[in-house]
């Protein structure tokens, strides 16, 4: 059996080191694996498409749709490495796995100030960028046809031409635990997922905040419903926009979102009642109202310094998207202030624990990012990086309160593969039953979520 002779990844790969690592598989596999250019990022840098296998049906798998979470690029690499080794999953399968290996390489530039180390949260949320709401590229916020990004473009036509029975999207959670959202149902899936997670020691996030109001197909597995059409801030809050999810739903394709953390937190898997949830609501909507307070005046300090700084705008752009937000999630989530005509669904000590970690990540993202711009100008005239770097500090001590602990990126990694591949095995066999039955069961809608996390 084939071995791989690469050196295994201790830490997450750059945009340079994930073309690089492809291209040694493909020289060392010409016969079995290809890499082509699918397209190119607003910055000119190429979108890599690692295939291998000569199967007819195709698989897609799609890594660093966001640009703060690099685990999927290095999931793909390990992905090719086990399909090359193990014939089962190509001929045995009659498949070809399609590897993108990275759909915002941009964005994962941007990254770089820590993606090497030391992996410390204070380390992370001072050099984490992600950017704006708009210029995420698997969000078509005007639907497919009015696709602006060309990451977008490139995708969207990548998934027209293969047309797969099975889509996978690789996302990373900063704080939290695992799970995987689902187009359609895949039964046992969610005994395999539980499987997984315990013998690698991975939290599953049992009421993510993400998939607040979605069914849920067992413990972590999240079936993504349709869109509730509304203004901007509530599309951002509810997940509710058209994406490349559902895009490919008219060939038959059945979607994995695979949600792998990078900081466990036990606690998103308590199933158990929690005492008293009113009380608990309230303290995290009126911690996030606080610390949204304190952000807008940091910020107020911050923009009239901003001319000329060649940054700022991308910069400004997600900051100014989590304080639209924050305000309206607190409502939503405080018993005394949210809509009595959306109630939250029932509550157990999991749901509490992720939303108090969402909360403070939004704060610390925020955090983040003025933190850069301040240090992007190269001087700090409103004297805020004292404020910044204390509540910086403050927040992510927290999360080590509330129990984060860091996950090796080679058990993150090998945690999200596996997690694919249980889903792979799971589609494959779904689609060969509907080929019996006739049955294909999708709609021509193009609607789907797209989570804010």
């Amino acid at each position: 059996m084939w071995r791989c002779a690469l050196p295994p990844l201790l830490r997450y790969p750059t945009v340079d080191e994930l073309g690089t690592r492809a291209a040694a598989l493909v020289a060392r596999r010409p016969r079995d694996a290809r890499l082509r250019r699918i397209g190119t990022s607003r910055a000119g840098t190429p979108l890599w498409l690692l295939s291998v296998g000569h199967g007819t049906r195709q698989a897609l798998v799609v890594a660093g749709p966001h640009a703060n979470e690099p685990v999927g690029g290095a999931t793909a690499l390990r992905l090719a490495e086990r399909v090359l080794a193990d014939p089962r999953l190509t001929d045995g399968a009659d498949a070809t796995w399609n590897l993108l290996l990275c759909l915002d390489p941009d964005g994962l530039r941007r990254n770089e100030g820590w993606l090497p180390g030391p992996y410390t949260l204070g380390h992370y949320f001072r050099n984490f960028f992600r950017p704006g709401f708009l210029e995420q590229p698997e969000w078509l916020p005007d639907g497919a046809a009015a696709a602006t990004l060309p990451e977008t473009r490139a995708l969207l036509r990548l998934q027209d031409e293969l047309k797969p029975f099975f889509q996978c999207s690789l996302h990373g959670v900063d704080v939290g635990g695992g799970f995987v959202e689902l187009t359609r149902d895949l039964p046992g899936l969610a005994r395999r997922l539980a499987h997984t997670a315990a013998r690698l020691g991975i939290p599953r996030e049992l009421g993510p905040y993400d998939t607040l109001y979605w069914p849920s197909l067992g413990p972590a597995v999240y079936r993504i419903p349709p869109p509730r059409r509304g203004d901007r801030a509530a599309a951002i809050t509810e997940a509710a926009v058209e994406s490349t999810w559902f895009h490919p739903q008219r060939h038959g394709t059945v979607t994995a979102v695979i949600e792998a953390p990078m900081w466990g937190v036990a606690a998103v898997e308590d199933g158990s009642p929690p005492a008293d949830p009113d009380e608990a609501l309230r303290t995290v909507s009126a911690t996030l109202r606080h610390d949204t307070r304190l952000l807008e005046l940091i910020l107020a300090r911050i923009r009239p310094h901003l001319a000329g700084s060649p940054d700022a705008a991308r910069l400004l752009a997600p900051v100014d998207d989590y304080l639209l937000v924050c305000p309206g999630l607190a409502d939503a989530w405080d018993p005394d202030t949210r809509d009595p005509g959306r109630p939250l669904p029932p509550l157990h000590t999991a749901h509490l624990a992720a939303l108090g970690i969402s909360g403070r990540r939004l704060a610390l993202r925020t955090a983040g990012l003025l933190h850069q711009l301040v240090r992007g100008a190269g001087r700090d005239p409103a004297g805020v990086l004292p404020d910044l770097d204390r509540l910086i500090d403050e927040w992510c001590a927290d999360y080590h309160d509330c129990g984060a602990r860091w996950i090796p990126v080679a058990r993150q990694v090998e945690y999200q593969s596996r997690v694919v591949l249980a889903t792979f095995e799971l589609a494959a066999a779904h689609a060969r039953e509907e080929t019996r039955s006739g049955e294909r069961g999708w709609s021509s809608e193009t609607a789907v979520p797209m989570p804010l996390e």
